[in-house]
């Protein structure tokens, strides 16, 4: 469905994407996954159409994706930023509405499709019951759910996110991806996302795709890439990889190279304890510092 060839993105002088190439299958749900300033973020950024790279291009069903309109694009692709937010004054329904725009002339009003689309949109993620909240007064789980929602509105084939979990409280982030989870599943979308936490890459992900230093580690089934060896590999940690049935639900994680490193330099301890030395002289007894206190003759007290 989407292939990338040989993606160059640079910021600057600096390469920040080098030579990335990959082709992400209708229907997978597909983990980003890699240290900071791995080129997560950028990446995502490039497929979803919302960067242009300085070399290489991205096709989406055979066609450039660089060569569709905005508001075509729009209609395929959907992608939610890391830590969205939206001005004040916005109810949900208004926010949820907002993802309409590429199924609408400018200016033009909803029609009757664009509303079912976002009541739709509403009640997939559960938040139709605060339709007439304002935004701001929500809390982070229930705007996460909002915003996806306005992506779902756009009637996506393909769903981009970047970090949907990132500030989330554990119950939220539950919430989060159990909801995409079941989304992706129940309407034969293709997500891409960005994620930090492996054991949350491990229990929702079909595959997972490794970035290091902007390059592409490894990429395939998540039972088959998610290993002790890639994890020491990619992020310098040592960890292990719980599994049921043979895939992995769970990742434990054990140490640093850094912390390999530190104590395999340590000080060896001395063969034979040193023996004790004789015991020392008994000095002076001590001052009897009081009577630096008492009052000397002749002088008042």
């Amino acid at each position: 469905m989407l292939t990338a060839e040989n993606i160059i993105y640079r910021v600057g002088d600096r390469e920040i994407l080098r030579g990335v190439s990959v082709r992400i299958p209708r229907g997978r749900f597909v983990g980003v996954v890699g240290p900071n300033g791995a080129g997560k973020t950028t990446l995502i950024r490039v497929l979803s159409g919302v960067a242009r790279p300085a070399a290489g291009r991205v096709l989406l069903e055979g066609r450039p994706l660089a060569g569709l309109r905005a508001r075509e694009r729009a209609r395929m692709v959907a992608y939610m930023s890391q830590n969205p937010s939206i001005g004040f004054g916005f109810t949900v329904e208004d926010v949820v509405a907002m993802g309409r725009y590429a199924h609408r002339r400018p200016l033009a009003p909803m029609s009757g499709a664009d509303r079912a689309a976002v009541a739709r949109a509403m009640a997939a993620t559960g938040v139709l019951p605060l339709r007439e909240r304002l935004v701001t007064e929500l809390s982070g789980g229930e705007r996460q759910r909002v915003f996806l929602a306005r992506t779902l509105a756009q009637e996506p084939r393909l769903l981009f996110l970047d970090e949907p979990t990132s500030d989330l409280d554990v119950r939220f982030q539950l919430e989060i991806l159990s909801l995409v989870r079941t989304l992706q599943r129940r309407r034969g979308l293709t997500v891409v996302m960005a994620i930090h936490d492996l054991t949350w890459a491990a229990r929702y992900c079909d595959d997972i795709l490794a970035l290091r230093d902007g390059r592409v580690v490894a990429y395939g089934e998540t039972g088959e890439v998610l290993t002790e060896s890639l994890i020491d590999d990619v992020f310098g940690v040592r960890s292990t990889v719980v599994r049921e049935n043979g895939a992995p639900v769970r990742v434990d994680f054990v140490g640093t190279d850094a912390e390999r490193e530190m104590a395999g330099k340590g000080d060896s301890a001395p063969e034979h304890e040193p023996e004790p030395g004789p015991a020392p002289e008994p000095g002076p007894a001590p001052a009897d510092v009081t009577s630096a206190l008492r009052p000397r003759p002749g002088r008042p007290a």
